[in-house]
């Protein structure tokens, strides 16, 4: 017969029980009758490896961080409750000493993941602020066409977030809610405004559009572009119409413009033709006028300016695009004729010339009185008096020359 089998943690006696060694003692863990005691230890032998294997899955995955901290400690509570009675032969106070080492882990862990939530609470909390904030200033403004939109990305960051204690999580929530409703009234109201609006000004661009074809055939060329100007001013204030029917109506208008604008363009341009003529007339008077420039004899070339004035009448119109060159030229002669004329006068004006001789008298005067007191002062003496006399003099003598060169001016 072969001697029983050993093992530091358990027994198989002659009668087939089985024991398992603890720091309480032996304890009866099996029986194993009439069998071979080395399959039956062998038996509680495996039973303790996978119960060690099990203690050893779970400090891996509470060291990886692939568990819960409290699926950890149901774990570690079932795995315990195996120990109690565990059927196994092995040192199952160490596994149990290994469960008590879990506990720390454990709560370090738990509290861990305590301070995250309370972070990620902490952050949702201002992001659900911020989603309100930014809902609400939605709301205020007039945004109608990425509002709605905007509104619907923060609907999606609210749900991403995690919830918040009740109280400031309906709070919040109240804020957000409010805002889209109110975004969402005062849109459907501004839509519905502009379209009483377009309709409107549907109905005032087909009155327009009538008033446009019926001036499309007129040959009243200025009136009739007057009156284009404040059709085309009327459009731009009616707003737009209907999108469906606001390109038909502004291709109609203008079709109605060009027709009108193209049959003046074409009348003008034979005026223009016939207007030539005018202007290579108007070009030799204008030759006769600068000739007259720089002017030298006053009378001479007011006498000239009379009849080119008329010539120049008589010549007619000329081409639109030459107006301005025209114009300009003939108006420097005539306001050089007028200057020269304007010169004359003011120095032939028998009032000015009267009220310059009038001058002349009375300084000629002062100074004759100014020469006597001057002379009699000499004769006492008196040198201050003297001076300031002849001071007096000089002055009233610079002013007489002045008066004399005036009135030579006008002579």
């Amino acid at each position: 017969m072969s001697s029983a089998p050993t093992n530091p943690w358990g027994r198989v006696d002659d009668d087939g029980n089985v024991y398992v060694k603890t720091t309480d003692g032996e304890r009866l863990i099996g029986q194993w009758p009439g069998g071979d005691p080395a399959e039956a230890m062998s038996l509680y032998v495996r039973r303790f490896e996978g119960l060690e294997t099990e203690v050893g899955l779970l400090e891996a995955r509470l060291k990886g961080g692939t568990v819960s901290p409290d699926d950890a400690a149901k774990a570690v509570t079932k795995v315990r409750g195996q120990l109690v009675d565990a059927q196994a032969m092995g040192d199952l106070d160490s596994l149990v000493t290994r469960l008590d080492a879990l506990q720390p882990a454990i709560d370090a862990q738990r509290e861990q993941r305590k301070a995250e939530r309370a972070a990620k609470v902490a952050e949702a909390q201002t992001e659900k602020s911020r989603i309100a904030d930014d809902a609400e200033r939605i709301a205020a403004g007039s945004d109608w066409k990425n509002g709605a939109d905007k509104l619907r990305a923060l609907l999606e960051e609210w749900k991403a977030l995690p919830r918040l204690s009740k109280s400031a999580d309906d709070e919040l929530w109240h804020r957000f809610s409010s805002a889209r409703t109110t975004y969402t009234r005062r849109r459907k109201t501004h839509f519905g405004e502009q379209s009483t609006q377009r309709d409107a000004a549907k109905v005032v661009k087909e009155r327009l559009i009538v008033e446009a074809e019926a001036l499309s055939s007129s040959t009243e060329w200025g009136p009739t572009a007057g009156r284009y100007r404040d059709l085309m001013t009327e459009w731009k204030k009616a707003g737009s119409a209907p999108r469906n029917v606001e390109d038909k109506l502004w291709k109609k208008f203008r079709a109605a413009q060009d027709a009108f604008f193209e049959a003046r363009d074409a009348a003008n341009s034979l005026l223009d033709a016939e207007y030539e003529v005018n202007a290579e007339k108007k070009l030799e008077i204008l030759a006769d006028a600068e000739k007259l420039l720089p002017i030298t004899n006053v009378d001479a070339a007011r006498k000239a300016w009379l009849d080119i004035a008329d010539r120049w009448e008589a010549a007619g119109k000329v081409p639109r695009a030459r107006i301005g060159e025209f114009e300009g030229r003939i108006r420097a002669v005539e306001q050089a004729v007028k200057d020269a004329t304007d010169s004359v006068w003011k120095k032939t004006d028998p009032e000015k010339s009267a009220r310059a001789d009038d001058m002349i008298g009375k300084l000629q005067r002062a100074i004759d009185e100014v020469q006597d007191k001057l002379t009699a002062a000499e004769a006492k003496g008196d040198a201050k008096k003297v001076k300031d006399l002849q001071q007096d003099l000089d002055s009233k003598k610079a002013f007489l020359e002045m008066a004399q060169k005036a009135q030579a001016d006008f002579s």
